[in-house]
């Protein structure tokens, strides 16, 4: 898939991906009938109520819940924020957050600014065993458990279906990696998603809230009269992020049985072709369009580059701190390689073209890296 630089190959789709089609067309046409406040009684108001309720209804089909269970956020990180942490206001336990040690820095941000922490290890592919997370969710003071749905930087598909949690701990999800790509698992009581991961516009997340969950706003109100509201909706862009949601989802068979196969020729060529390297993440339980691997004795920051003068617009360092490039907290975890670390993800119309000359050109610039300091 062909990225904003002439030439390039934009295979960081984890990161962000290009506007969907369904979603410019709703945009264009939306941004002349969505500009007024939706609370507002006058016509231009009542338009744009009726295009705010339109998009949370798209969005409630699309991902299987309840029209009132979803709230619009500015971002997927805002939507982690609140849902996590209105779910530990709303606790009836304490203020411990049991969560896996391979959470997204949001999730760990918002701990650390409003709950304790207790911390369960995963195994080397990145996945966590449900039973350690149940057994520590029974300790008293925990008021809710975290567990994404897959992990953003190695696409490991953790057991979120499979967890058997007391009765009155609530489970948080972050969906951002997977909404639209995957199904909602069950079990959750609140879960959150960021549209410019499935191909709408940036600057929208989703907050899904169930009805029976004990969820108390953790943050200052405003005059809304949704609890849960965080300010005036970007009404044209809300309804864009739904288009581009339910296009996802009607195509997701078709793409993700495409890009499962693409990312199992990077997977093996990787691991064939280029000498000292790791690729991780579990090879069958992940997320289709991305795969992760380092390399031994190469800068991440200098293959980042490298690869990126030769066309091919990649990510390295940790996912979500990718500007500081410090070791990734999520391999380190794992206890995997975090040298050189690469994380291609594909997009809906990337070729087997496009990947087989990432692979044949990554096995060069690796040797390159390496014979500048001697190796």
């Amino acid at each position: 898939m062909k990225g904003a630089g002439a030439g390039e190959e934009y295979l960081d789709s984890a990161s962000a991906v290009p506007l969907h089609p369904a979603a410019r067309d709703v945009l264009l046409a939306a941004l002349d009938q969505g500009y007024a406040d939706p609370r507002r009684l006058h016509r231009a108001g009542r338009t744009a109520r009726l295009l705010l309720d339109n998009a949370r209804e798209a969005t409630a089909d699309a991902l299987g819940v309840r029209p009132d269970e979803v709230t619009f956020t500015p971002s997927g990180t805002h939507a982690v924020h609140l849902g996590l942490l209105g779910l530990v206001r709303g606790s009836r336990r304490g203020d411990v957050v049991v969560h896996s040690a391979v959470e997204h820095s949001a999730v760990r941000h918002a701990v650390a600014w409003g709950a304790r922490s207790a911390v369960v290890r995963c195994d080397r592919e990145g996945r966590v065993d449900a039973g350690d997370l149940a057994e520590a969710a029974a300790t008293p003071e925990v008021g809710v458990v975290a567990l994404q749905v897959a992990n953003h930087e190695v696409g490991t598909v953790q057991p979120v279906g499979e967890l058997d949690l007391p009765d009155d701990v609530p489970l948080f999800t972050d969906a951002c990696a997977s909404m639209g790509r995957l199904p909602l698992p069950d079990g959750w009581a609140a879960a959150a998603g960021s549209a410019h991961k499935w191909g709408g516009p940036a600057g929208v997340g989703v907050l899904l809230v169930r009805k029976r969950a004990r969820w108390r706003n953790p943050f200052p109100g405003d005059d809304r009269v949704d609890e849960r509201s965080t300010g005036f909706e970007n009404v044209p862009a809300v309804l864009a992020a739904a288009a581009a949601l339910q296009a996802v989802v009607a195509e997701r068979d078709e793409v993700n049985a495409r890009q499962h196969a693409l990312v199992d020729v990077v997977r093996r060529r990787v691991a064939a072709e280029v000498p000292d390297v790791e690729v991780v993440g579990d090879p069958h339980r992940r997320l289709p369009h991305l795969v992760t691997f380092s390399c031994l004795y190469v800068d991440g920051e200098a293959l980042v580059t490298k690869l990126d003068r030769l066309g091919f617009g990649i990510a390295s360092g940790s996912a979500c701190t990718a500007s500081t490039l410090t070791p990734s907290h999520v391999l380190e975890a794992m206890g995997v390689l975090t040298h050189g670390n690469v994380r291609l993800s594909l997009g809906r119309d990337t070729t087997r073209t496009e990947v087989d000359a990432f692979c044949d050109a990554l096995p060069g610039v690796v040797a390159e890296i390496r014979a500048r300091v001697g190796l």
